[in-house]
C-alpha cells in the first residue's frame, strides 16, 4: 500500500479532493481552517491500495499554528510516497511557494491546479504545460466541484514515478545543517534545515538522534531570521519569473466578491448583516421546526401507548415502552432543529462568508484577549464544543488559542438546544408578535447569552494566563461560491445522523439504568407499595390508584432514594429530586436530561400514556406540595444553569488533549459549574 499525502494552502479544495478518492464525507467549507487535524482514507487504482492523508491548509513550511506543525511533522518523517499538491488556479503567485518548498524536501510530487473553471471570469489563462517543464513535474488542471479532471488525476497518480532524482534548490553553507544531515533518515540539505530551526520536529527522533541534533544546534546556531528572509525573496523572485512566462492576464480583475465584500465587511452595516443572520437562523429553528416535532413527539407518544397496551405484560415490555422509546423520543424530537441548524452553518462555510465573519469580528475580539480567528472555534461551538475546540489549532498566538479552548464550551452548543428549547417551550407560548415567534427571540437571547459570557470569561482569564508572544493576524477572503448541493446534503445527514446515534447510545443506556433503578427498591416498602398504597388511599379510582402507585413505587425505588440524597444540595435551586436525576445523568451528554426526564414522568404516570413529552412536563406535580414542578422560577433557574454548566464529558476529555494536561480541564469544569449553580440560585430566588 502507497501512502500519499494532500497538501496546500487553506481553502484549495483538499478535502473536497480527498472526499471524491476516498468517498468519505469530512466536513468541506469556503473558509481557512476546517481541516483541524489529518484525515485518513483509503481507495484502489489498478489494483494498488493507496493510503490518502488530508493534512490541513498551511501557508509555507514555517508553522505559526498547531494544525501547521502537523503539516511539516508529517512530511519530514519520512513515511511519505507521494505528493498531491493542490493549488488554486485564481492565486497561484502565493499558492507556488509552499509547492517550492514540498518539491524541495525531495517527495515525487504532483500539481494539482484546482478551480479551472473560475479562471475566464478571473481574467487568467495559464500555460500548464509550461509550468509543467519549469517544475519537471506533472500539472493536472481540474475542478473537483464541476468534476473536470479527476480521471487525467487518477490516471497520472497510476504512473507516477515513485523514485526522484530532484536537487534541492536551496543550499546554505552551515557546517551544522550539514552535520544533520548524516543521520539517516534526512533526505537533504533542506530537510536538515527544518529540524534544525523547528524545535517541534525532534519528537519524531529517537532519543540518540534528538540529542545529536540538540548538541549540533547548540555548537553554532542557525540564524533563522536571515535564512528565512533569503528563502522568501529568492522563492518568490523565482515565482515571479515563472508566472511571468506561464500566466496571462486578459484583463483587470473586478470580481463580484470585492463588490460584496465591500458592504458585507463594512465596520458598520457587517455587524448589523451578520446579527440578521443569525435572527434568521433562530428564527426558522422555532418556526420551521414546529410542524416535524409536533409531529415525532405524538407519535412517540402513541407508539409508547401501543407498545404498553400490545406487548406480553412484563418487566421487559415495560422497560421498552416506558424507559427506552422516551427516552429515543427525547432526542429524534429534535432532529429538524439540529438540521437546520447544521444546515444553515454549512451554507456560512461553503459561501465564503464565514472567513468576512472572522475579519469584521477581528477589532472586537482582540477587545477581550482573543482575534478574529477565535469567532470560527466559538460559531462552530453552536454546533459542538469538541470539533469547535480542535479548530482552534488554527489561532497562531499560543495564548489566544488557550483563552478560545477555554471560553467555547460557553456557547451554547447542539446539545443544548434540547434543554433550551423544551424549557423555553414551558415558559414562553409559541405566538408571533410583529411576525417574529416569541420562542425564537429568546433563543436567540440565550445564544446571545453563551456568546457574552465567553467574551467576559475570556477578559478574565487574560488577566491570569500570561504568554509573551507576538500577535499577527492573517485571514484569506476566498471568492464567494454557491453552496455544493451534495456537500450541503452529506454535512447536514452526516452531522444530524451523528448526534442522533452518539445521543442515542448514550440515551438507551442511561434509559435502561434509570429504568432499572426506578423499578426495584432496596427496601420491604417497595415490596409491599400495593398493600401500602390500598391503606392509605382508599377511595381512589382504578386509574388514580395507579397513578399513585406508581407515584409511591418511584419514589421508594433505588433512583428515588438516589434523587432524595441529592436533593439537598438541589432544592436551593428550586429542583426536586427527579430534576436532580436529570442533572446528575446529563453530565455524560447535557441532551440527556430531556430524555431523562421523558423516561421518569413516563414511568410515574398511568393515567394517559399519549402525552407528549411537553404535556408531561406541565402537568408534572411537585410531590409534597402539589404544584407545578416546572414554575417560572424553576424553568428559568434549569435555563441558566445548563447556560454555564460544563457537563460534557467529551468536552473535557478533547480540552486535555488539546492543552496536553489535567490542569485546564478541571478549572474549566469546577469553574464553569461553580458559575452555574450561582447565577441558578440567583435567578430562582428572584423569580421565585
Amino acid at each position: 500500500m502507497k501512502k500519499i499525502v494532500l497538501v496546500g494552502n487553506p481553502n484549495t479544495g483538499k478535502t473536497s479532493l480527498f472526499n471524491t478518492f476516498t468517498g468519505l464525507n469530512q466536513s468541506t467549507g469556503n473558509y481557512p481552517g476546517i481541516t483541524v487535524d489529518k484525515k485518513k482514507g483509503y481507495f484502489t487504482l489498478d489494483q494498488i491500495k493507496y493510503e490518502l492523508v488530508d493534512l490541513p491548509g498551511t501557508y509555507s513550511l514555517e508553522p505559526h499554528s498547531l494544525d501547521e506543525e502537523i503539516v511539516l511533522q508529517e512530511l519530514i518523517s519520512n513515511k511519505i510516497d507521494a505528493v498531491i499538491y493542490i493549488a488554486d488556479a485564481t492565486n497561484l503567485r502565493r499558492n507556488l511557494f509552499l509547492f517550492s518548498q514540498i518539491k524541495d524536501l525531495g517527495y515525487p510530487c504532483l500539481l494539482v491546479i484546482n478551480r479551472i473553471d473560475k479562471l475566464n471570469k478571473s481574467g487568467l489563462k495559464i500555460n500548464f504545460k509550461q509550468l509543467a517543464k519549469e517544475y519537471k513535474t506533472s500539472v493536472i488542471p481540474i475542478s473537483v466541484k464541476k468534476s473536470i479532471g479527476i480521471n487525467e488525476l487518477k490516471k497520472e497518480l497510476a504512473e507516477l514515478n515513485y523514485h526522484t532524482d530532484y536537487q534541492t534548490s536551496f543550499t546554505w553553507e552551515h557546517n551544522d545543517v550539514s552535520e544533520i544531515t548524516k543521520i539517516n533518515s534526512i533526505k537533504n540539505l533542506y530537510w536538515a534545515w527544518l529540524i534544525a530551526h523547528q524545535k517541534c520536529t525532534l519528537k519524531l527522533f529517537n532519543e540518540t538522534d534528538k540529542k545529536n541534533i540538540i548538541s549540533i544546534v547548540k555548537k553554532d546556531p542557525v540564524n533563522s531570521e536571515s535564512i528565512l528572509k533569503q528563502e522568501a525573496t529568492e522563492r518568490y523572485a523565482k515565482i515571479d519569473t515563472l508566472l511571468e512566462k506561464t500566466v496571462i492576464r486578459t484583463n483587470d480583475d473586478h470580481s463580484l466578491s470585492r463588490k460584496i465584500d465591500k458592504i458585507i465587511t463594512h465596520k458598520h452595516y457587517g455587524y448589523l448583516i451578520f446579527f440578521a443572520v443569525l435572527f434568521l437562523i433562530f428564527q426558522a429553528i422555532f418556526s420551521w421546526a414546529s410542524i416535524p416535532m409536533d409531529f415525532i413527539d405524538s407519535s412517540f407518544g402513541r407508539f409508547s401507548a401501543w407498545l404498553g397496551e400490545n406487548l406480553p405484560q412484563n418487566r421487559f415490555s415495560q422497560l421498552i415502552s416506558e424507559g427506552i422509546i422516551p427516552g429515543i423520543g427525547g432526542v429524534v424530537i429534535f432532529v429538524p432543529q439540529i438540521a437546520i441548524l447544521f444546515g444553515f452553518i454549512s451554507i456560512l462555510e461553503q459561501s465564503g462568508y464565514m472567513s468576512r465573519v472572522v475579519f469584521i469580528m477581528d477589532k472586537f475580539m482582540r477587545r477581550f484577549g482573543l482575534n478574529g480567528k477565535s469567532i470560527i472555534p466559538l460559531i462552530s461551538g453552536i454546533a459542538c464544543s469538541i470539533p469547535a475546540i480542535m479548530a482552534a489549532r488554527n489561532i497562531e498566538n499560543p495564548k489566544e488559542r488557550l483563552l478560545t479552548i477555554l471560553v467555547t464550551p460557553f456557547m451554547t452548543c447542539s446539545a443544548r438546544l434540547p434543554v433550551y428549547t423544551i424549557l423555553i417551550a414551558l415558559m414562553v407560548p409559541n405566538e408571533h408578535y410583529y411576525g417574529f415567534n416569541l420562542q425564537g427571540v429568546i433563543l436567540m437571547g440565550m445564544y446571545l447569552l453563551g456568546f457574552i459570557s465567553s467574551v467576559l470569561a475570556s477578559v478574565i482569564l487574560n488577566k491570569f494566563i500570561y504568554h509573551e508572544s507576538t500577535k499577527h493576524f492573517i485571514i484569506e477572503m476566498p471568492e464567494y461560491q454557491w453552496p455544493q448541493i451534495n456537500n450541503l446534503l452529506h454535512t447536514l445527514i452526516s452531522k444530524t445522523k451523528t448526534f442522533v446515534f452518539e445521543a442515542g447510545k448514550i440515551i438507551v443506556a442511561v434509559s435502561i439504568i434509570l429504568w432499572v433503578l426506578a423499578s426495584f427498591g432496596p427496601s420491604k416498602t417497595f415490596d409491599n407499595a400495593e398493600q401500602i398504597v390500598k391503606e392509605n388511599y382508599t377511595q381512589l379510582s382504578e386509574l388514580n390508584f395507579e397513578d399513585e402507585l406508581t407515584s409511591y413505587k418511584l419514589e421508594h425505588s433505588y433512583l428515588g432514594y438516589l434523587g432524595k440524597g441529592i436533593e439537598p444540595l438541589v432544592k436551593p435551586l428550586g429542583y426536586d429530586w427527579k430534576i436532580g436525576i436529570g442533572i446528575i445523568s446529563s453530565f455524560a451528554a447535557r441532551e440527556v436530561f430531556v430524555g431523562t426526564m421523558a423516561s421518569l414522568y413516563s414511568v410515574g404516570s398511568k393515567q394517559d400514556d399519549t402525552k407528549t413529552i411537553l404535556q408531561s412536563l406541565k402537568s408534572a406535580k411537585n410531590h409534597e406540595t402539589g404544584e407545578p414542578v416546572y414554575t417560572l422560577a424553576v424553568s428559568l433557574s434549569l435555563l441558566m444553569f445548563y447556560a454555564f454548566a460544563m457537563q460534557c464529558v467529551s468536552t473535557i476529555a478533547i480540552v486535555k488533549r488539546e492543552t496536553n494536561s489535567w490542569k485546564w480541564p478541571i478549572i474549566q469544569t469546577i469553574g464553569m459549574t461553580t458559575i452555574a449553580y450561582i447565577v441558578a440560585f440567583i435567578t430562582f430566588n428572584i423569580f421565585n
